[in-house]
């Protein structure tokens, strides 16, 4: 049982939760110019973009016929919550439960946990969040985590709505044969802690010389168990769920859902969490494939997330030092160069970056090779730069800048990792 709700102040005990303190009043910088008046480095969200992704994808997924529950964990920023729901999202995904506390005390109320529920302290806030109405979904995977979560579910007195996670050899988490998935759905039959609402994956961990072929079959997998388990009468609810999706081969579970044979018997749902900004790296890559498989698509989505930063040092000739670094911008690839500006000035007045090269990043610092046509490179010059799997962008940042096109200030919005 839960010792004390764990709701009363959300966030206050997770890392990076935002107190009072005036450094947390972005508001203060809304409307004002980030080429002049925004101390950078900041990470910067376009509007025009963004509100593009939200869209696309929202529509993406309903003419699959599918809901979206976008992985709120990309960005663990309340605002964009709201905006991915008022699009039409069916819920959000979280990783974890102090992720899903946070996100329920900003309005999101359904909330699917992609991963194992483990730890009695975790099951405590999963109890206080159910009984404050919050619709809540985990993964499950073991018949030993399923007896927990049954005992600890029932004395609380409350239901939990458990997934079944379909795993592959040499994978992450979840079920390796059909057979395991059959036995823990009858486990789960027999608990009263627990309602089986469904079956989720993830098919970003296949891989192997035909990833493509892997995944249609993994999808394929999904949706025949999912169908075999509602035929054999061990599903608890009326649709139940099957759930899949990255933000990198969206497409081709959105096609297994929507050919599958699951309309108006389940509810197929996709759960991409990068889409909402994209980026200027792996997924603009992946966005490539998706688009050869599907023409149809046409543009597709449109990177929205960069971190501004400015000149520091140009201590010797051919290198510039700009005063970010791993701390303020995602390493998966090395961030990309996209324009600069002079501070104070306009967009109608871009300077070149052509054949500027990122070579090194420390800490705080950022290390250009210049080429010998650069000309005109001053200490203070702002640059853009675009970043590799927003993630590891977001986690860095306790507020991000919404701006317009032409770089003014809309609204200054916090995150709550």
């Amino acid at each position: 049982m839960a010792p004390h709700s764990t709701l009363e102040s959300p966030g206050s005990q997770d890392k990076g939760s935002l107190g009072k303190s005036t450094l947390d009043k972005g508001t203060l910088e809304t409307g004002r110019d980030l080429l002049a008046d925004v101390s950078l480095p900041a990470a910067v969200i376009h509007e025009q973009p963004l509100a593009h992704n939200l869209a696309w994808m929202q529509n993406f997924a309903e003419q699959h016929g599918a809901q979206l529950a976008p992985h709120g964990k990309t960005t663990m920023t309340p605002e964009l919550f709201r905006r991915q729901l008022d699009a039409g999202s069916w819920g959000i995904t979280l990783a974890t439960l102090p992720q899903c506390r946070a996100a329920f005390a900003e309005g999101a109320t359904r909330l699917l946990v992609a991963n194992q529920l483990v730890g009695h302290a975790n099951m405590a806030i999963a109890v206080d969040l159910i009984r404050a109405g919050c619709e809540l979904y985990v993964t499950v995977d073991s018949a030993e985590n399923v007896a927990d979560l049954g005992e600890y579910f029932a004395k609380a007195g409350v239901t939990l709505r458990v997934l079944i996670e379909v795993g592959i050899d040499g994978g992450r988490c979840g079920c390796r044969e059909d057979e395991a998935i059959t036995e823990l759905a009858r486990q789960i039959r027999h608990l009263p802690g627990l309602m089986l609402a469904g079956l989720e994956g993830y098919e970003g961990v296949v891989h192997g010389d035909d990833p493509i072929a892997g995944i249609r079959a993994y999808a394929e997998r999904l949706v025949t168990s999912v169908k075999r388990l509602a035929q054999e009468g061990l599903m608890d609810v009326e649709s139940p769920i099957v759930t899949a999706s990255g933000s990198a081969w969206y497409d081709l579970i959105a096609e297994a859902f929507r050919d599958g044979g699951l309309e108006g018997h389940f509810t197929p749902v996709l759960r991409p969490g990068c889409y909402v900004v994209h980026d200027h790296g792996v997924y603009r890559e992946a966005q490539k494939g998706v688009l050869s498989r599907r023409p149809d698509l046409h543009e597709g989505l449109r990177p929205a997330l960069e971190v501004y930063a400015q000149i520091q040092s140009l201590p010797e000739p051919g290198l510039a030092i700009v005063a970010m670094g791993k701390r303020d911008i995602g390493i998966d690839l090395l961030p990309e160069a996209l324009v600069r500006y002079r501070e104070g000035s306009n967009t109608d007045s871009p300077l070149s970056v052509d054949g500027w090269k990122v070579v090194k990043l420390m800490d705080q610092h950022t290390f250009i090779e210049l080429p010998q046509h650069a000309e005109g490179v001053q200490v203070g010059d702002i640059i853009a730069f675009g970043t590799s799997h927003p993630c590891m962008t977001f986690d860095k940042w306790r507020q991000l800048h919404l701006v317009d096109e032409n770089l003014q200030v809309l609204d200054t919005w916090k995150t709550c990792f």
